[in-house]
């Protein structure tokens, strides 16, 4: 029988904080949710490893390191409202939980929102929430945010997205770049929404976010 609060401790210890994540508030949150409540029950006992998880519907749990190297450079104060995309069954919604005051976690595909609304009740967490709605529209009815986290990557991102950050506020997410990619903060200030390369870094591109095809004679 797998013992899932060691297996936590050992991502922790053996691969974020290795990777140069040492904030007190990450930590804590990493540690204190169940990462193996958030993934279908074949992936339990694989899902504290250093890799992409296939949720199914299109969508990733993204390796711990990179996850956790996300949530640093999002900069996420106790006070904040976060918006999380391609949320899955919850994970990344959770952890944010721990992070911010509060947080609206989107997700297209309906059974892995049902899901993910199921754990994060059953799990008592009661600043955040889900919506069901295509992730590149975000979720303009709670907008200004203050950080935006999209959990995978994105070949184009759209007006719509950084439209809904306030002032000061980020966005984090993956871009694909040649054999490999990076992690990118884009920050508003006043109308300039301008990003900054965080950290070298790989993700599924998710649905959405894909650069459209060029029409060639």
């Amino acid at each position: 029988m797998t013992d899932f609060e060691a297996a936590r401790t050992a991502m922790v210890d053996r691969q974020v904080r290795p990777s140069d994540v040492t904030s007190f508030p990450i930590i804590e949150a990493l540690l204190a949710v169940p990462r193996e409540r958030f993934v279908p029950s074949a992936l339990r006992t694989v899902c504290y490893a250093g890799d992409d998880l296939a949720l199914g519907g299109g969508r990733w749990l993204l390796d711990p390191r990179v996850f956790a190297k996300m949530l640093d450079a999002a900069d996420i104060d106790p006070g904040d409202l976060v918006l999380d995309l391609g949320c899955g069954m919850g994970y990344s919604t959770a952890v944010l939980s721990r992070l911010a005051a509060a947080v609206v976690g989107v997700e297209s595909d309906k059974a892995l929102a049902k899901q993910a609304t199921a754990t994060l009740n059953a799990l008592e967490v009661d600043n955040a929430m889900i919506e069901t709605r295509p992730l590149a529209e975000g979720a303009p009815d709670h907008a200004p945010y203050n950080v935006i986290l999209i959990n995978g990557a994105v070949e184009d991102l759209p007006e719509t997205l950084t439209a809904q950050l306030r002032d000061g506020g980020r966005l984090v997410a993956i871009e694909p770049a040649g054999g490999g990619g990076r992690c990118s903060v884009w920050t508003r200030s006043g109308v300039v929404v301008a990003p900054r390369r965080a950290f070298d870094a790989t993700a599924p591109v998710l649905e959405g976010f894909r650069r459209a095809a060029e029409f060639e004679f």
